[in-house]
């Protein structure tokens, strides 16, 4: 197997007031290999989206802080460069698709100059070549009108058509790697359907390799080679695709495919996980998901499971899988 393109290693985010550490993320471990669709799936609290931020370097500042860890991309550790040099590999070598379009867009300028504003800082291009290729590149997404598209606001555009926006601008420098923070969230299943087919495309056509943040487990069965799902700041399980979906091993995992409604079943009342994720304050000694286990044991709750490989490339934390 060839060298993964991203390594993250024991990284943790943690969020420090004067009365309490928050933490977000805490101890992920992940890899990602070229060309390769890892998707990262968790309920909303799980620390998907800082890990997210974490990779780019752009969680919130002034009391969100990465503590340790590496984040290494192509061999580099990206915590260890400077502002300026790091500035320099976003949007360029590494690009990321936000969850909500409409905040990302800047409202008051034009289509065409935020997407020509990539080229133009990373490349050097001229306005003119810039412009040429942002046509070029709506096109590519499957934009009809790119032509007019370039001279209007973001808020003259539809959801699907400001998400296409965003990986087109995401892709312009056709960077190695691709997060996309859920991109499709607030789409009809129809033009997510089409989002989802197009990164598909991008991926082929630029040898991009993608970290999809999700909480729909459809659109991973859909886009996963691999999945990492997470719980309370850490990673509960990691497999492939397949082996995730045939062969789930997590309680937590488990409870979460048992959730999405089936056609086969003629259920009044859809399953759902008693409980809440626990506070990233304060965080139980054990096992973070055994209050809402089903199946946890009174050793649960005494000492954290480690993250083990149960079969070839399927790792679980959970001392009884």
């Amino acid at each position: 197997m060839t060298e993964p393109l991203l390594a993250i290693k024991d990284l943790r985010t943690y969020f420090i007031s004067k009365n309490k550490e928050v933490r977000a993320v805490d101890g992920i471990d992940l890899e990602v290999y070229p060309r390769q669709i890892v998707c990262v799936v968790g309920e909303s609290g799980s620390g998907k989206s800082m890990t997210s931020l974490s990779i780019m370097r752009l969680v919130p500042q002034p009391k969100g802080k990465i503590v340790s860890g590496e984040v290494r991309f192509n061999g580099e550790d990206l915590l260890q460069l400077s502002e300026e040099q790091m500035a320099k590999r976003r949007g360029n070598n590494i690009s990321m698709i936000f969850q909500e379009p409409m905040t990302a867009l800047n409202p008051v300028m034009t289509i065409g100059r935020q997407i020509s504003e990539v080229l133009l800082r990373h490349q050097k291009w001229s306005r003119r070549e810039a412009k040429a290729k942002t046509v070029e590149m709506l096109q590519k997404v499957g934009i009809s009108r790119a032509e007019r598209i370039v001279n209007e606001y973001p808020h003259q555009l539809s959801g699907g058509m400001r998400q296409r926006v965003m990986i087109a601008m995401a892709m312009m420098c056709e960077p190695k790697l691709l997060i996309a923070d859920e991109p499709t969230t607030a789409l009809d299943v129809t033009i997510q359907a089409q989002v989802l087919e197009l990164m598909k495309k991008m991926r082929d056509e630029y040898d991009t390799s993608i970290i999809f943040i999700t909480h729909d487990l459809g659109v991973v069965a859909e886009m996963a080679d691999h999945v990492v799902v997470m719980y309370a700041g850490q990673v509960v399980e990691s497999a492939s695709g397949d082996q995730l979906f045939h062969h789930p091993s997590h309680p937590y995992t488990k409870a979460l495919l048992e959730s999405i409604p089936s056609l086969n079943d003629d259920k009044e009342i859809l399953f759902s996980i008693p409980g809440t994720v626990p506070d990233a304050a304060a965080f139980p000694k054990g096992c973070r998901f055994a209050d809402r286990c089903p199946t946890a044991r009174p050793s649960c709750t005494e000492a954290m499971p480690e993250l083990r490989e149960i079969r070839p490339g399927h790792l679980v934390r959970c001392d009884y899988a």
